[in-house]
């Protein structure tokens, strides 16, 4: 870069031959100046005019005077303002049949490479009955020759197309603008949906995505913003990097030469070798795993990224074969937050399972002795209680609130929470079950269709509006009343924050704790204070009788 006062590699080979080191941005910490180190940092530019040409930049900040020469090339056209893009390690061409072709052709005269007529695209793939490597080299388009061979569409003279494909990311990165609008033969995406659409709200993807595809959609999404196509400089409001799911955790234990078990906190320096221990021999102590039949023999509990070299993968289809779908589908949410990484382990699969099907029990009934369930449900229509509408729209907050967070699993927690309390009534007023079925359907989509239309509807849920909190059924209208005698606190009770003084009177008379102390006492006065208080005045005379 030739400025060596503020590269550190130029300033390494100045000093070493001697070069003149001269400032051209001097910081505003001076020292920084004397420091013998390069600077690369912002600050106010000097030791740079030029008057043959008409340029002095002295005393500007260095934003102002990088603008200031972009100007003045403009200006005197020594150069133009323009934005460049550049993608490293982005090897295009693939040798396989998978891809779109590549819309070129090369004359077999002078290998000059020309492109495809707008009107001939788009190019398809011709048909192939063997699309394997061929072993020398080329991709396996070229074993179609009659497609090989073309001419140039614009002089007629002998042409070869293009023989290597487009990488998979030629359609991923601009795949969302076709969600948009599919059907448009015409063009990529009409204008006037892509500005109802875009930009995409939220993009999920590992954390590899962020240097592939994520990467590569941005570039491509900033060309289509340069050239009119789209209406936003970014394609995605909000990223999300979901964890990885790891394998089981693997239980090692050490074993020395003569096969006898060695504590892995031991810090013994013998030679060993390691063993896998089955779970069902492991338990923990602890913050540690020991063996179940020698707690002295602490193991190593390590959980590895699933891969076919450990033998770690679980094939979702066993999964889906033994459990269902939707049980895959709560346990792999309820596992914990989409964004961390999380250990799989196949007996979690059985709490989501028990918990969808006592939901279906709740709502079907119990099967009968043939094993097959009873048409419709056991829902009323009656109305709800005061206490089912606040245990329904107490849910709804709360699945709602960690649905928008993406943390699904205590979403979860919190539709178990209201099976429990569920459980307890006697009666099941439809207008809180359907609406508990349309909660569980964005987790358990299949069980919650069928439920739904066992409970009288005709139409998928799928068009039904997500259920939306009441807060008037959220504030508690309950409190904790101190009760005391003669002026000294004996316990609580819980009342209606309406409650009455004679009901609250009642209340501590029936309590277990308060009775003892109001039973049979003469009374001389209450003091009562609606939502704060209740004081029982006695009879001194039996208060010492019995207290």
């Amino acid at each position: 870069m030739a400025v060596p006062a503020h590269d550190t590699r130029d300033l390494e080979f100045a000093s070493k031959f001697d070069i003149p080191i001269r400032w051209v941005v001097m910081p505003d910490d001076r020292n920084l100046s004397g420091s013998g180190k390069a600077y690369s940092g912002e600050g106010t530019v000097v030791n740079s005019s030029n008057s043959t040409v008409g340029l002095d930049i002295n005393g500007l900040s260095s934003k102002e005077a990088a603008s200031k020469v972009i100007e003045w090339a403009d200006k005197t056209a020594n150069g133009k303002k323009k934005v460049n893009y550049k993608l490293r390690d982005w090897l295009y061409a693939r040798q396989r049949y998978w891809g779109e072709p590549i819309p070129v052709v090369f004359l077999d005269d002078n290998g000059e490479t020309v492109p495809l007529l707008e009107t001939e695209l788009p190019l398809t793939l011709p048909e192939l009955d063997d699309f394997s490597p061929t072993g020398t080299g080329e991709p396996p388009l070229s074993k179609s020759v009659s497609w090989v061979k073309t001419k140039d569409p614009l002089t007629g003279k002998p042409a070869r197309r293009e023989t290597s494909t487009m990488p998979q990311w030629a359609g991923s990165c601009w795949y969302y603008l076709r969600f948009m609008d599919p059907k448009n033969s015409k063009e990529v995406v009409a204008k006037t949906k892509e500005m109802y659409w875009s930009p995409v709200d939220v993009y999920v993807g590992g954390a590899e995505h962020a240097v592939l595809h994520l990467l590569y959609s941005r570039f491509w999404h900033k060309v289509l913003y340069d050239i009119g196509i789209v209406s936003t400089k970014e394609p995605f409001k909000c990223v999300i990097n979901q964890g990885i799911i790891l394998g089981e955790v693997q239980y090692i234990a050490y074993k020395d030469s003569d096969g006898n078990f060695i504590s892995v906190d031991s810090g013994t320096s013998v030679e060993y070798h390691q063993e896998l221990i089955p779970e069902e021999k492991v338990m923990k102590s602890g913050d540690s795993f020991v063996m179940k039949d020698n707690p002295n023999i602490c193991l190593i509990a390590r959980s590895h990224k699933m891969s076919k070299s450990r033998g770690n993968v679980v094939n979702p289809d066993d999964v889906v074969s033994e459990y269902g779908a939707d049980s895959l589908r709560l346990y792999e949410m309820f596992m914990g937050p989409l964004r961390d990484s999380k250990t799989w382990n196949t007996s979690g699969i059985e709490g989501v399972h028990r918990f969808l099907g006592r939901t279906w029990r709740l709502i079907v009934g119990s099967p009968l002795s043939d094993g097959t369930f009873k048409d419709g449900t056991l829902v009323t229509d009656e109305d709800p209680t005061l206490e089912q509408l606040r245990s329904l729209h107490k849910c709804i907050a709360k699945v709602t609130e960690e649905i928008e967070a993406t943390r699904f699993n205590t979403g979860i927690s919190a539709m178990m929470e209201f099976l429990n309390v569920a459980y307890k009534w006697k009666k099941h007023p439809r207008l809180i079950i359907e609406a508990f079925v349309l909660l569980l359907s964005p987790y358990a989509p299949h069980m919650a269709e069928e439920l739904w239309f066992r409970l009288g509807h005709s139409k998928s849920l799928a068009y039904e509006p997500f259920p939306k909190v009441d807060p008037a059924f959220l504030k508690e209208s309950t409190i904790v009343l101190p009760v005391q005698i003669n002026g000294k606190t004996r316990g609580t009770i819980q009342v209606e924050e309406t409650c009455s003084e004679e009901n609250a009177f009642q209340l501590a008379s029936r309590d277990e704790k308060l009775s003892k102390y109001l039973n049979g006492k003469v009374i001389k006065k209450r003091i009562f204070v609606p939502g704060k208080i209740l004081n029982v005045i006695l009879d001194l005379q039996n208060v010492k009788a019995t207290v």
